[in-house]
């Protein structure tokens, strides 16, 4: 699979994908989630994602994608399972395939895209709080993406991991001419960066708005690092999907949307004092301009909660390419 991907632009499908839901070309119902407390005390869940993209042909599919808190104690990875493809006319299953890849790639594609649509100056320093899987996914993307990119500031609660993490990218950083640094602290990695990105597990809050540089943009992938006063005095505040945002009653911006702190686009104050959510990413890509753009110089988060749809385009072009290399393997049925 990882040969097929080579083959693809996954920015570019993921962008593809973000139009084709702003235009109401996709399906995406309501996450299956499954969770439970595992017998060493640590939270484990299970997410069952199906997904609908409408094109010549259509994408149908599915992910389920599961985690256990506990495995990086184990030394295995926190997150794996399966995607699978279905016949659009049977409804068969006829392909599976890693979820994990998949899972990763495509959220650090949905990544990139945000930054190049909300950028407004060079993106010279990236921090990336967090050095786990996810991390390394938008390292490896993100270093030929960004031309003018001189600095990446890491940290991780872990600094073993962190200090791996710069040895593993060292020698792809400097090929770019890009300096990998190890912060002891979430603050400093933060502080004075045109993008930060935190890729953790975290479940409580703790970055704050005095911290983000003006014009900086925050793609909050992990969903739980910010404290609410970022997402309040942010001059933007975009999601990828805010039906699936507003139903999630675990993560920041959801719970937000229950304490009447969060409205979305269009939509009356849940509360007084509430901020309204700008706009959905996808229709930004559509206009260029996007809907009521905020001056250039405040901070813009970015808020993707991630949608089964980036997952079934993006395991549907691995196919496609796979069968003209001759990749995989074909089971009985």
């Amino acid at each position: 699979m990882a040969l097929a991907l080579n083959e693809i632009d996954p920015v570019a499908v993921a962008a593809d994908t973000l139009r084709a839901h702003a235009r109401g070309q996709t399906v995406v119902p309501d996450e299956g989630y499954l969770g439970w407390v595992t017998s060493d005390g640590h939270s484990a869940r299970s997410l069952n994602m199906p997904g609908l993209v409408e094109g010549s042909p259509r994408a149908v599919g599915t992910k389920i994608i599961n985690a256990s808190l506990g495995n990086a104690g184990r030394g295995i990875p926190r997150a794996d399972g399966l995607t699978l493809l279905f016949d659009p006319e049977t409804a068969h299953p006829y392909a599976m395939m890693d979820a994990a890849l998949i899972s990763a790639t495509r959220t650090a594609a949905v990544s990139a895209a945000a930054i190049e649509t909300f950028t407004v100056r060079p993106v010279r320093h990236l921090a990336l709080v967090g050095c786990g899987v996810q991390a390394d996914t938008h390292l490896r993307l993100l270093l030929p993406r960004l031309a003018d990119l001189t600095g990446v500031r890491v940290q991780d609660r872990d600094p073993a991991a962190a200090a791996a993490f710069a040895e593993r990218h060292r020698e792809a950083a400097d090929r770019y001419g890009v300096r990998i640094t190890v912060e002891a602290d979430p603050r400093a990695a933060v502080q004075g960066a045109d993008v930060v990105i935190p890729v953790t597990t975290v479940t409580d809050g703790y970055i704050r708005y005095d911290w983000l540089s003006q014009g900086a943009v925050v793609v909050h992938v992990s969903l739980d690092d910010l404290l609410p006063e970022v997402v309040l005095r942010a001059s933007r505040v975009v999601v990828d999907d805010w039906n699936l945002v507003r139903a999630d009653s675990r993560r920041l911006l959801g719970r937000m949307y229950r304490d009447g702190l969060l409205h979305g686009p269009g939509e009356p104050p849940a509360g007084p004092g509430s901020r309204a959510v700008d706009g959905e990413l996808g229709s930004y890509l559509l206009d260029a301009t996007g809907p009521g753009i905020p001056p250039a110089d405040g901070v813009t988060v970015v808020n993707p909660f991630g949608m089964s749809v980036q997952d079934v385009a993006l395991a549907h072009r691995v196919v496609a390419v796979a069968r003209k290399l001759g990749l995989g393997m074909r089971l009985p049925r």
